[in-house]
């Protein structure tokens, strides 16, 4: 079952086929492949950061979904190319270009072909709350307050 999205084009490249549209791999993927909108290649230098266009707005039309921008796996794996804030989220109430934040953590340029896919588009429901500020909390936990490790390795 698919759910309707608006979908808007921002730049004339997105939608040929240069750079054709997003979409999904297989039927079973999550995440549909954003493209890199470019007319020419642009290099990313070791330890550099780009935001990258797409050449794609959106609007969700509903305040309890957000888009998840992901990193591809194989691209990190073989050119350590993620998006540098870990995920990119994109509000429903955002409608200007969807532009990826990448960073190279090789220690080669990498160089960003026009159409290439560069990260993964994911769709999510929100759930939207209201902190209550207490003294303590009403229902105590095994874990506790421990942190980083508390839990052990095994």
């Amino acid at each position: 079952m698919h759910r309707l999205i608006q979908a808007r084009i921002v730049n004339p490249l997105l939608g040929t086929t240069t750079v054709p549209l997003p979409g999904y791999a297989t039927n079973g993927s999550a995440a549909m492949d954003l493209r890199a909108c470019l007319e020419l290649p642009v290099t990313l230098n070791p330890g550099d950061r780009l935001a990258v266009p797409t050449g794609l707005a959106l609007n969700m039309m509903d305040p309890g979904l957000v888009a998840i921008v992901a990193s591809r796996s194989g691209l990190s794996l073989k050119h350590g190319i993620r998006v540098a804030q870990g995920i990119g989220v994109i509000d429903a109430d955002y409608h200007g270009e969807i532009k990826v934040l990448l960073a190279n953590d090789s220690t080669e340029p990498y160089l960003i072909q026009p159409g290439e896919r560069i990260a993964q588009l994911l769709f999510q429901p929100v759930i939207q709350v209201a902190l209550q500020c207490v003294e303590q909390f009403d229902t105590p936990s095994e874990r506790g307050e421990g942190g980083f490790g508390s839990t052990g390795r095994h």
